[in-house]
Formats: C-alpha cells, sequence, structure tokens
C-alpha cells in the first residue's frame, strides 16, 4: 500500500471515529423524559416512546368518585423528582378538560426538572374572533387556561401544538409558558414522495387563509388556490388562480369538521380538469361522523376522494375510521418525540 493510500485510509478511520464520538455524545446528550397520558392518547403515547429509548410512558389511574366528579391518582410520583416530565393530551371534549387540567396543574409542583404539554390539536382554534358584542372567544379563554400552568423548578412550561387554527392565536398564550408551534406538513410531503413518480402532483389550498399558512412548506410543487364568495344566503367554492387540469390535486388544510368546504372545492377542481383529488388536513375533527361522507364505497371506482390523509391528533377520529378507505392516518409519534428532546 501507498504512502498516499494509507493516509487516505487514517483519515477517513479518523472521520469515522469523529462521526461516531459525536453520535455517542449526541445521545448522551438526550434527555430522559417520562411521559404521562390521558386515556384517549394511549396509543399515541406508546407509539411515541417507540421512537426513542429515552421516552418512558408513566401511568395515572383516571377513576372517577360516585358523583361523576374525578378521582385521580399519579403513579410514581415520588420517581419523578428532578425528572424532564411530559404530559399527552387531548382536550376532545368539554367533559375531558377538567380532569386533564387538574393533572396538567400538578404534575410541575412535583419537583419535576421541566415539564412540557403536548397538546397536538387545540379544540377552540376556530373560535377566535368577536364579530358582535357579546360572542365569546373561547380560543382565549383556552389560552387562558393552559397559560396559568404552574411553573416548574426548570422554568416556564413548554407547550407543544400542532397546526393552530388562526395564526393570531400563538399571541394569546401568556409568558408564563413557552408555546412551541409545530406542523404535520413534514407528514404529508414525504407521503407524497411515496406516490408514484408518474403522477404529477399540485396542492390546492381551499381559500386565502389556508394558502397563507402552508404554501412557503409546499413551496416545491404547483399551487392552486379556491375562494369563497356569496352569492344570495349561500357561500360558493370558486378557482381563483391556478390549472388543475390532468393533475393529481392534493387539497391542504389545517383542520376538517363537516367537510363541506372539502367536497365543494373537489366538485370544482374536478370541473376545471383534474385526473383525481385528495385531500390532506392535519386535525381530522368530523363531529357527528361527518368523516362518513368520505369513505368508499364501491370499491373506490366512483369516489370523489383518492386518499384522505389526516394525523393521529384527534384519537377518537383515527379509533373510528380504522382502516377505511380513503383514509390514511400519517402519525406525528416521530415529530412529538423530537419535540421532546428541546
Amino acid at each position: 500500500m501507498s504512502e498516499n493510500a494509507a493516509n487516505n485510509n487514517n483519515s477517513i478511520m479518523e472521520k469515522n471515529q469523529a462521526i461516531c464520538k459525536e453520535a455517542i455524545v449526541s445521545e448522551l446528550q438526550k434527555k430522559k423524559v417520562h411521559l404521562f397520558y390521558c386515556l384517549e392518547c394511549e396509543e399515541l403515547a406508546r407509539n411515541i416512546a417507540s421512537e426513542s429509548d429515552h421516552i418512558t410512558l408513566q401511568s395515572i389511574n383516571w377513576r372517577s368518585f360516585a358523583d361523576g366528579f374525578p378521582n385521580l391518582f399519579i403513579n410514581n410520583a415520588h420517581e419523578i423528582r428532578g425528572q424532564h416530565v411530559a404530559f399527552l393530551a387531548s382536550f376532545s371534549s368539554p367533559a375531558v378538560i377538567f380532569e386533564q387540567i387538574s393533572v396538567i396543574y400538578l404534575l410541575p409542583r412535583l419537583f419535576v426538572a421541566s415539564f412540557t404539554l403536548v397538546l397536538p390539536f387545540f379544540p377552540t382554534g376556530s373560535f377566535e374572533r368577536m364579530e358582535e358584542e357579546g360572542d365569546v372567544a373561547t380560543a382565549f379563554t383556552m389560552a387562558r387556561i393552559v397559560s396559568n400552568i404552574p411553573i416548574s423548578r426548570g422554568g416556564p412550561t413548554s407547550v407543544v401544538i400542532y397546526d393552530i387554527h388562526a395564526l393570531q392565536e400563538r399571541f394569546y398564550f401568556a409568558d408564563q409558558v413557552l408555546p412551541l408551534f409545530e406542523t404535520g406538513i413534514p407528514l404529508l410531503t414525504k407521503r407524497l414522495q411515496q406516490l408514484p413518480e408518474t403522477e404529477k402532483i399540485i396542492v390546492a389550498f381551499p381559500d386565502d387563509g389556508a394558502w397563507k399558512r402552508f404554501h412557503k412548506l409546499l413551496d416545491q410543487y404547483p399551487t392552486v388556490v379556491c375562494t369563497k364568495v356569496r352569492e344570495g344566503d349561500k357561500r360558493i367554492v370558486r378557482l381563483k388562480e391556478g390549472n388543475p387540469a390532468g393533475c393529481h390535486v392534493v387539497i391542504v388544510d389545517d383542520l376538517v369538521q363537516s367537510g363541506g368546504t372539502l367536497i365543494e372545492c373537489q366538485k370544482v377542481l374536478a370541473a376545471h380538469g383534474a385526473a383525481k383529488v385528495s385531500a390532506y388536513v392535519t386535525h381530522g375533527v368530523f363531529p357527528k361522523s361527518s368523516w362518513e361522507r368520505f369513505t368508499h364505497k364501491n370499491n373506490g371506482s366512483e369516489e370523489a376522494f383518492a386518499y384522505f390523509w389526516i394525523t393521529d391528533s384527534c384519537p377518537q377520529t383515527v379509533k373510528s375510521i380504522g382502516n377505511k378507505a380513503p383514509f390514511e392516518v400519517l402519525s406525528l409519534a416521530g415529530s412529538i418525540a423530537g419535540a421532546l428532546q428541546i
């Protein structure tokens, strides 16, 4: 072996050793997090824990007294002293908020090193405006409740939220907490990359609000923007800009309730020549099982949506839809596991 070749091999070995050392140091620097969770989020919590050896699941006894009020017990409370602690919440209905808030307010006071609240879906996010005197902006009320979480030994509580509905709501939180606003869009882009290369993907936004929120995260794709206009007492969806003809168009928004806007948007795109239409929303709320209007009932041959992607930010929806086409669940577990290390 020549001297130059030996030097090159030594250089490569040194670089590999440096990389290994850096990886080991990085692994050692990771926080060990004790993750508590509400009952609705058990499956998501287990998926989060499976993403990292540094996340340990902890349990709570979710009991009730005879009158229906919570009778709660945090297991292993002494063992989490001086530890990094997180709680995975789901405020899916007013009925479950009180018991979870009771736990959330106590955990930081158990002498923990830090406390993180993971609330993937901020449920009152669409009720942020006061259009006339007497309207109650419940999004602001919820932000105040969250902002009053006690400070732990390590400082203010970190609050992880995905794709909050109105961007101005990030300013509703007081300085006692540190909101971390994340997005589920990277899950969508990864999934789109798995589709056949022959498909020409175009991203559609159902209104200007969705465009403002997401277009910079999806700038690698051509876009179509729709808009809602009033015709008498009706709100009609129309194509504002872009050409969907011959393309697989993916409608992107932060959440869906009844799904009426998505259906009207799909009709407009199809009328303008879209080859197929799919949809992505971070939060599949679907009150009163409104997801049923999107299911494939004839083997998908005559259905409006080829795919309908949601995340697992709304656990009850995930449980309801099962494996029903066109729905696919893109899990936030890896993203949340990463957020817990910040």
